[in-house]
């Protein structure tokens, strides 16, 4: 009754197949999203320890520089604190880590890494305690 199409569509590219292109899946896309949050946690987390160092922090960093490798297999993090850093309020920072935690998480969540999770949602606290506890003027 009809005839099959024999011809090429015209929205297909000259000379490539789908399989030229690389595809990857959702959760090698929800691990690199992951490892993309959690490697701002840390720079973020360098940047308080620069700052306002103690003991929770080097130990949050380390654990958040072992989840970024474990994602992106075994390679671990560039680290470097920029001169950027001494510029910022410790509140500020405390913030944008609470941020950036709260988006590893929901990725966490999503792709059901529950180490991942657990070390964001604890960061996520952490950062909020720090942010509202009350802070010593200092007077020169």
């Amino acid at each position: 009754m009809y005839e099959p199409i024999r011809t090429k569509s015209v929205h297909a590219m000259a000379g490539t197949t789908s399989s030229d292109f690389p595809h990857r899946s959702r959760e090698e896309e929800l691990d690199i999203q992951l490892a993309g949050h959690l490697a701002a946690l840390l720079a973020t987390t360098d940047e308080l320890r620069a700052l306002a160092p103690s003991e929770d922090l080097d130990a949050a960093a380390e654990r958040l520089s072992a989840q970024v490798a474990r994602l992106r297999g075994g390679r671990p993090p560039v680290r470097s604190v920029s001169d950027a850093a001494t510029g910022r309020e410790v509140d500020d920072l405390h913030r944008r880590a609470h941020t950036l935690a709260g988006r590893a998480l929901v990725v966490a969540a999503s792709r059901a890494d529950t180490a991942a999770a657990i070390l964001a949602a604890e960061r996520m606290d952490a950062h909020a305690a720090d942010e509202s506890s009350p802070r010593e003027l200092a007077t020169h």
